[in-house]
């Protein structure tokens, strides 16, 4: 019965990942960036109703997940095992991945503010950075500091205590629209480019959400974070 059961598992995982439509969808996902409804529709060449179809039988079989920022919901795949199983599809199939083309203005891209944040480039480099070196955990929905993520913000002069006491959340995932992948925000996020303001890292735009790094800020960007960072002039 459990040889069955598995039989008829892969049957409907490779069935949902079989239809030419749903295919496309999944394959347009796998450079990481999450897409709306609309734009992976668009990319299949389906109908809005159709494709709200094809979104629920790719959910059903675990193979995306919805990421929601406010009135926007951005789809992604779910996990890096869903991933690794299309990359050997097109890898039989002979198949190269298109990689995402966001429209925003260059120096938008780069850095920018998100409410009280960073975004962009620089927003999501960070993020990863984080991430890659175990600083943040994931904790239900949100992100909590490890203790060597303390010891950083702690070694970087960043004041926790007072970010941890603000009534919201401390720190969290916030979908980029440029890079569709996540920056982060939360008073953790807010407190980070309080940080880097202060320390003329970088500075704001007069007359935009645009962020730039300047000459000072470059070398600890690198050093901090990781970032190729580059003066925006």
């Amino acid at each position: 019965m459990d040889a069955h059961r598995t039989d008829l598992d892969v049957a409907a995982i490779a069935a949902a990942i079989g239809d030419p439509a749903r295919a496309q969808m999944l394959c347009s996902l796998l450079d990481g960036c999450a897409r709306t409804a609309t734009e992976l529709a668009a990319l299949a060449d389906v109908g809005a109703s159709t494709a709200s179809g094809h979104f629920a039988r790719l959910r059903e079989q675990g193979l995306v997940e919805i990421a929601v920022q406010g009135k926007h919901r951005y789809y992604r795949l779910a996990n890096d095992d869903v991933a690794a199983a299309l990359e050997a599809l097109l890898v039989v199939a002979g198949v190269k991945g298109k990689p995402f083309k966001p429209s925003t203005p260059t120096d938008m891209c780069h850095a920018r503010t998100c409410y009280d944040h960073m975004a962009g480039d620089i927003g999501v480099g960070i993020h990863d950075r984080l991430i890659a070196k175990r600083f943040l955990a994931k904790q239900d929905q949100d992100y909590v500091l490890t203790p060597s993520g303390e010891a950083f913000m702690q070694e970087i002069g960043l004041d926790i205590e007072t970010a941890q006491k603000k009534r919201r959340s401390f720190a969290k995932p916030c979908m980029d629209w440029s890079a569709r992948r996540p920056h982060l925000g939360g008073a953790l996020g807010a407190a980070l480019l309080t940080h880097v303001l202060h320390h003329g890292w970088v500075e704001k735009d007069l007359d935009s959400r645009v962020l730039r790094v300047t000459p000072k800020g470059s070398k600890p960007l690198e050093k901090l974070f990781g970032l190729p960072a580059r003066r925006m002039v």
